[in-house]
Formats: structure tokens, C-alpha cells, sequence
């Protein structure tokens, strides 16, 4: 009888057709080259020129968001991010264990801790429930302020992240933020083009972040940016994120410490070609999960994770979760995948496992334990599907 790691393979290659097959490769069929070409023909490539205001203008215009700033990545956008909401030394984050490096050390850019919490097997981002019984547990809110009982230390924010583009259930954490008086910053990396009840991830709270780096749906080579509902926020981000440059005809003026993170144009042109592909990419995607479903469904041990009821899944990565009973092949099939060359990732090592965050304050990580263990992700790229 074939074991699970040979039908896996056998299953991926039915589907993503003869190796090699990367994770996620970007795809370039519009018009990258020429506004490429319009940025160097008019010297317009640093962080001023036309293609960044009007990516910026599209995102807003595609996602639904009030107001997006561009920036150099999705980390840099987390970092402003927070620091606009009031993240500052010395408080808590709170933020899923299950989660890219880049999502944490923004945190600590601040001056913060991370404060990881669990996640749920249905969505893989924070468990509302979960969250909800641990805040009331160790959570004391006096005057607008949430402070860990254990620690001292404020809570500042909520960090979810929407994972693999699976859009999480926002109206179940902002109630639990919102009783804990908690701004809400979402992770959208993954995302862009993922929905919650036709509500875009990273609008539903009071601000959400997206990454443009290669391995992303759309790319712009490197590139984030930061969407918002608020004008205020929105002003100060833009702000924080052009070195705090205050608007004068010929002097530097700077009234705070800033940061170089505005997006250049070169970049944004990219963006803007990229954008323009957006429907299709997905849609390839979405088709891309049909396939990976029928070639598995007869295989015993193993589920593709779909989106959750209710929401639309940009489906970045195409994952596999093991049964419990399978979880200790996980490394022999990710070996096979990778021999016959399929890039097959494990989900990231869990962020409270890091040596310079193992002393930060956590909550239980049964779930999260256990996802970590047993799920698998697979060649992803739109342009596997012709």
C-alpha cells in the first residue's frame, strides 16, 4: 500500500503538474513593463511621483478603506501602525503565537512585548472565545486602560492576523476588544483580496496592514501598506512614515522623530500593474483550491483547508492540516515534497518558541500547538493554473 507522503506527492503533481514547483511565485502578464519604463524615462523612482498617490488611491478604492498609505513593507506598516494607536515602552501586544516573525518584531521596534495568545483550528487566528475568557481572567480595564493583573504592564493593542488569507471572525474580536478597550491593529500580509461578510480584511479595525513582498498575491517587489477609516490615524501614519517632515517650500522641518518607510514609486508602479490582475490571480487561486480538493478527497488523513463560513479567501497558501493521528509524518512528507521538487513549507515555528521571546508573558497554546504540528503548505502560485 502506498504510504500518506507518496500520495500526497502524487496528489500535488496531479495537480501542480511536473517539478519544479515553487511555493508561491509571482506572475507578471499586464502592464508592469511599462509603467516601469515610465518611472525610469522620467527620473520619477524615488518615494515622490504619480504611481504612488494613485496605488494608494486604488488600494483605498479596492479594499473600501477611507484612506491608504503606502510604505517600504508590510513591517514597517505594522510599526507605524502601532505606534499611531498608541503603542509605547513597556506595554503588552497581545498576538497569535501562530504567526510570521514579521508580525512580532514591530512589537518590540516599539518598545513593547509581545503577549501571545491561541488560535482556533477553524481559522487559524486568535480564538475570540479563548481570548475573551483569558482577558477577563487577567485583565483589569480603570479609566480606558487595560492592564495585565499578573504583570503591571498595560495592554496597548490586539494584534490578529488573518492567516493564509483566511479571513478570521473580526466582529467577535472587536466585541472582545472593545470590552477590554483594546485597539485593534489587523495583520492583513496575506490578505488583500479576502472578505468577512463582503467587509475587505485589514478595514474592520481601527487599522489594518498589507504586504506586497514577492511571495504575496500582488507584489511590488517590497511594499506594505496601511489602510484606515480614520482621518487622524491616517494623518499621523502618513506623518510618522515621511520622517515627520513638516510641509515648508524649502526647509527641513521635522517636529518628531520619523521613519523612511514611504513606498517609492518604482515600486508603486509595479503595484499598480499588479492590481490591475488582482480579480484574475484570485480567481486562479480559488480555482487552484478546487483542484488541490478533488485530487485529495480520497486520500485518508489529511484535510485542504478552506475559508471559513461566511467570509471569501484570497487562498495565498493552499494547506494541508494532518490528522492527529498523522502529525508525527509531517516532516518525511515535507521531505518527499521537497526531494520531488515541491516546495512544501510547515506553518512558522510558533513566535513564543523564539529564544528572545521565550520570557514573554503567553496565555495557554494548547490549539495552537497542535495546529503547528500538523498542517503543510503546498505550491500556491496563480500561474500554476494556465
Amino acid at each position: 500500500m502506498t504510504n500518506l507522503a507518496d500520495q500526497i506527492v502524487a496528489a500535488v503533481r496531479h495537480v501542480a503538474g511536473p517539478a519544479p514547483a515553487a511555493l508561491h511565485e509571482p506572475v507578471f502578464a499586464g502592464h508592469e513593463i511599462k509603467y516601469l519604463s515610465e518611472c525610469i524615462e522620467t527620473g520619477w523612482v524615488s518615494s515622490v511621483g504619480r504611481f504612488v498617490d494613485r496605488f494608494e488611491q486604488q488600494l483605498a478604492e479596492y479594499t473600501g478603506a477611507r484612506h491608504a498609505i503606502a510604505v517600504v513593507n508590510g513591517t514597517a506598516a505594522l510599526h507605524a501602525a502601532l505606534l499611531a494607536v498608541g503603542v509605547e515602552a513597556g506595554s503588552e501586544v497581545l498576538v497569535p503565537a501562530l504567526t510570521f516573525i514579521g508580525t512580532v518584531n514591530p512589537i518590540v521596534y516599539c518598545g513593547a512585548r509581545p503577549h501571545f495568545i491561541e488560535s482556533s483550528c477553524d481559522t487559524l487566528g486568535v480564538d475570540p472565545d479563548a481570548l475573551g475568557r483569558y482577558l477577563a481572567d487577567i485583565a483589569v480595564v480603570s479609566d480606558g486602560v487595560c492592564r495585565n493583573r499578573l504583570t503591571g504592564a498595560r495592554m496597548s493593542a490586539l494584534l490578529p492576523v488573518h492567516i493564509f488569507g483566511h479571513p478570521i471572525d473580526m466582529d467577535a474580536l472587536n466585541e472582545v476588544a472593545a470590552r477590554f478597550s483594546l485597539p485593534v491593529v489587523e495583520d492583513a500580509a496575506e490578505a488583500i483580496g479576502s472578505y468577512d461578510r463582503g467587509r475587505h480584511a485589514g478595514t474592520l479595525g481601527a487599522v489594518g496592514t498589507l504586504s506586497f513582498n514577492g511571495n504575496k498575491t500582488i507584489t511590488t517587489g517590497g511594499g506594505g501598506a496601511i489602510l484606515t477609516n480614520d482621518a487622524t490615524l491616517a494623518g499621523r501614519i502618513k506623518h510618522l512614515s515621511t520622517t515627520a517632515r513638516v510641509p515648508h517650500r524649502w526647509q527641513f522641518l521635522h517636529d518628531m522623530v520619523g521613519y523612511n518607510y514611504r513606498l517609492p514609486n518604482i515600486n508603486a508602479a509595479l503595484g499598480c500593474a499588479q492590481l490591475e490582475q488582482l480579480d484574475g490571480f484570485i480567481a486562479c487561486k480559488r480555482r487552484l483550491t478546487d483542484l488541490y480538493t478533488a485530487s485529495f478527497e480520497k486520500i485518508p488523513g489529511l484535510k485542504l483547508i478552506r475559508e471559513p463560513k461566511g467570509t471569501k479567501s484570497n487562498y495565498w497558501l493552499q494547506s494541508i492540516m494532518l490528522d492527529q493521528q498523522n502529525a508525527t509524518e509531517r516532516d518525511a512528507i515535507l521531505e518527499a515534497l521537497n526531494d520531488a521538487g515541491y516546495a512544501a513549507r510547515p506553518v512558522w515555528r510558533l513566535m513564543s518558541t523564539m529564544p528572545m521571546f521565550e520570557g514573554c508573558p503567553r496565555m495557554p497554546l494548547t490549539v495552537t500547538e497542535d495546529i503547528e504540528r500538523r498542517v503543510i503548505s503546498l505550491p500556491s502560485g496563480a500561474g500554476l493554473i494556465s
